[in-house]
């Protein structure tokens, strides 16, 4: 429980100690929880799994959505906060999760634009910090993992992202893999 306080507190200073710009944007996503990915990977190799084709079908995942808040802070960083719920059957490690519950998880991160955004397409590198609860259970995790911004839709975008969730606490959080797919749009107008 230490570590998820310590969390927490890593990821409220890492909020407030930007260097923002003025842009800021609303997003909302739908996304998919693959936990199945994960732990075939885990159990043999990637390699394996790649070559066996066994990556993880949609019906084996769990869907949800998202609220996500984008902001500016450097021509190629932006940071992201994410507020996602689904539905899902959690596996946590060493207990029998026999019922879906709803899992409600807050992510904080940080983006690494490869270009800036006078650029329709702006891949990037994502990594931050995540806490989630599942019923009675409080986890943290960290996500890491890639995304692409398509600056396509006039002042909106579409952002696509595939994150790798890397728990903290091992007893209430397990490895998983979450792909999401959203649009967003600034809040008031550009500078």
């Amino acid at each position: 429980m230490k570590k998820f306080f310590n969390l927490i507190i890593a990821g409220c200073l890492l909020a407030t100690t930007v260097q923002a710009q003025d842009s800021k944007s609303i997003g909302f996503s739908f996304f998919m929880n693959d936990f199945a990915s994960a732990q075939r990977i885990r159990s043999t190799s990637l390699n394996t799994v790649i070559n066996d084709k066994t990556f993880a079908r949609m019906a084996e995942m769990n869907s949800g959505f998202a609220v996500n808040y984008y902001k500016q802070m450097r021509d190629r960083m932006s940071f992201n906060a994410m507020l996602g719920v689904s539905g899902v059957r959690y596996p946590m490690p060493g207990r029998n999760i026999t019922r879906n519950g709803t899992l409600l998880e807050f992510s904080a991160t940080l983006n690494a634009m490869m270009t800036t955004d006078e650029y329709y397409v702006q891949p990037y590198l994502v990594l931050g910090v995540g806490v989630h609860k599942f019923d009675v259970h409080y986890g943290a995790f960290l996500p890491a993992g890639l995304g692409l911004k398509l600056n396509i839709l006039g002042d909106a975008s579409v952002i696509v992202t595939s994150t790798y969730r890397v728990p903290v606490t091992n007893e209430t959080a397990n490895y998983h893999f979450q792909h999401a797919i959203g649009i967003a749009a600034p809040l008031g107008k550009k500078k």
